[in-house]
């Protein structure tokens, strides 16, 4: 089950307009703390820009959605940045859009232009991910069956995460959550009632 889309990774492009840079800067963030320290990072990194213009998305329903204009015209910035990211459904991403002034003013409306298409480029270069809920269950198996789930595991839709040897093999199993019933099933069939599931949980991946 997809929970939300964010940012794949760090991301980073420029864009000029009127003689004006721009930078932007995406990195996918689980907290509003790390987003303020990714904040801080960029702001080091460019003391000398006439703006360091930070916004902020956060939540699985976008609960958290938080910009600063840092000096510029209200409202031509940061939230149009925000809401970039709110239609485009991405949450649980922090963007900085560094701006060096080239000397000719862009109006109100082609600041928030310069600022929306910088942020859209950067989080493009980031890339897109869907995170999803994932099951996951640790579960006793005899040696014998080890192949078995090997050979299984991409017709039936679910992953081999690990595995520990000892007397017997505990396989890391995992497959999308409202298919945990499946998986369930699977490995009763599969070890013919003799596997015991030892642990089970739920993550975000």
């Amino acid at each position: 089950m997809i929970l939300y889309k964010t940012a794949a990774g760090d991301g980073c492009a420029e864009y000029e307009t009127e003689k004006s840079r721009f930078i932007a800067y995406v990195r996918p963030v689980s907290s509003r703390e790390e987003a303020e320290a990714f904040i801080r990072e960029i702001r080091a990194k460019h003391r000398d820009a006439t703006h360091n213009v930070p916004a902020m998305v956060l939540g699985e329903k976008m609960q958290i959605q938080w910009a600063s204009d840092d000096g510029e015209p209200q409202g031509t910035s940061g939230a149009p940045i925000v809401r970039m990211l709110v239609s485009e459904s991405v949450t649980n991403v922090c963007i900085v859009v560094t701006r060096y002034f080239g000397g000719i003013k862009l109006g109100t409306g082609g600041l928030v232009r310069a600022y929306t298409k910088s942020a859209k480029l950067g989080l493009e270069a980031a890339g897109i991910r869907n995170v999803c809920e994932r099951y996951f269950a640790e579960t006793e198996i005899e040696y014998s069956y080890y192949d078995v789930f090997q050979k299984m595991k991409q017709d039936h839709d679910f992953a081999v995460e690990g595995a520990e040897y000892a007397e017997k093999v505990t396989l890391t199993l995992s497959c999308e959550s409202e298919k945990k019933d499946m998986l369930k099933a699977l490995i009763g069939q599969i070890t013919q009632g003799s596997a015991k599931i030892i642990n089970e949980y739920k993550k975000n991946t």
